[in-house]
């Protein structure tokens, strides 16, 4: 097999170039065979201060160690926080619209080097713009791109979109993640007869515990207006969103897909604005009956690729963290992202983590997936 690196070819073999990250139908595959992404969430080394305005040169030994050490375990890829609520980016105005990603324009080439970190160590990076689990001071920023369509279209134009061009061919690019957990901040008295609006059905789990703030169809334009962005921007583009749990991801067991094409095109009207594939979260004493680690992949009937993007063993219904991997590879899902590298409080010690990567490095089941790929 010809290497897919960046090596110079003497005239015996050609040049090859490796194909980025794609979907076929409901797995990934990377240069014509099916892969599983294994990894973790870092999230964060300093909460929502890590890019841009000078921040990510104090940070990046402490990514680089990561990225190292998460290599070494046999990992391809990480999810890393980057606006969270928009406490250090992007720029606004008084008025709340954006007006660049950064007060002292390093965003970008912070961004670019975190790639840099990614192409060193094999590791596929995957962007999470916000986070709607927890309620902050600067939630006011986010706030308003999520009701206000025009503050919204600056963050676009002025922010997203440079963003997207400046990084799109990068080898390291994974994919985009428009939001962490919305069901956070979802008004659960919202009743209608709409099912992509009503979200009535997830009081019982215990959705809006950091405040009622938003209708779906606010969260879902939010989302639809920003994938659609990316997409018209970089059409190969990988984008998702991450969901609290399984049952604003299905239709079935009495739930509702609340992030399907209709359901965001519908709140949108943006016919771009879908996601590529589909992230969950599962943790508890007890899971619930819809977890992922209760059932296949194919239990949920997606058309699309569905990544288990948080869990650990710490809060994990008395699973290992290396049994809660070797599931995920062997149910159907497209990846596993353990929570998280710096986050102790609620997820696994970054040893506990590297041990779950570990067990399954050197899986490569043609039906289940190759843990191990190069960019």
């Amino acid at each position: 097999m010809i290497p897919c690196a960046p090596v110079l070819l003497l005239l015996v073999l050609p040049a090859v170039e490796c194909d980025r990250l794609q979907i076929s139908g409901d797995y990934f595959t990377k240069d014509g065979s099916r892969v599983f992404l294994s990894g973790v969430n870092l999230a964060w080394v300093g909460y929502a201060t890590d890019f841009g305005n000078n921040q990510f040169a104090a940070r990046k030994s402490s990514y680089e160690r990561f990225f190292k050490e998460l290599h070494e375990s046999g990992g391809s890829s990480i999810r890393i926080w980057i606006h969270v609520q928009g406490e250090t980016s992007p720029l606004f105005d008084g008025n709340g619209y954006v007006t660049g990603l950064d007060s002292s324009g390093t965003f970008l080439s912070d961004m670019n080097e975190l790639l840099g970190l990614g192409q060193k160590y094999n590791i596929l990076v995957f962007f999470c713009l916000w986070n709607g689990a927890v309620k902050f001071d600067k939630e006011y920023r986010m706030d308003g791109l999520i009701r206000d369509t025009g503050k919204l279209t600056s963050y676009l134009q002025h922010a997203l979109i440079p963003w997207v061009k400046s990084v799109k061919d990068n080898p390291a690019v994974g994919g985009w993640d428009i939001m962490n957990e919305p069901e956070g901040l979802i008004n659960t008295q919202r009743s209608s007869n709409n099912p992509c609006l009503n979200a009535t059905h997830l009081i019982p789990g215990g959705a809006g515990w950091a405040g009622r703030l938003y209708n779906y169809e606010d969260v879902q334009r939010f989302i639809n207006w920003q994938v659609d962005a990316i997409r018209q921007t970089d059409p190969g583009a990988l984008v998702t969103l991450g969901s609290w749990k399984a049952q604003v991801n299905t239709d079935e067991y009495g739930s509702h897909n609340h992030y399907s094409d209709h359901c965001l095109t519908q709140a949108g009207g943006k016919a771009q604005g879908v996601l590529q594939f589909y992230t969950v979260h599962s943790y508890g004493k007890r899971f619930d009956n819809l977890s992922p680690f209760k059932h296949q992949k194919s239990d949920y009937k997606l058309n699309k690729p569905l990544m288990v993007g948080e869990f650990a063993s710490k809060n994990g219904g008395g699973m290992a963290i290396e049994s809660m991997f070797q599931y995920a590879y062997g149910h159907g899902y497209c990846g596993a992202w353990s929570w998280s590298a710096t986050d102790n409080y609620e997820g696994d010690a970054w040893e506990t983590q590297k041990r779950g990567v570990a067990s399954i490095r050197n899986n490569s089941d043609a039906s289940k997936g190759t843990v191990h790929f190069t960019l």
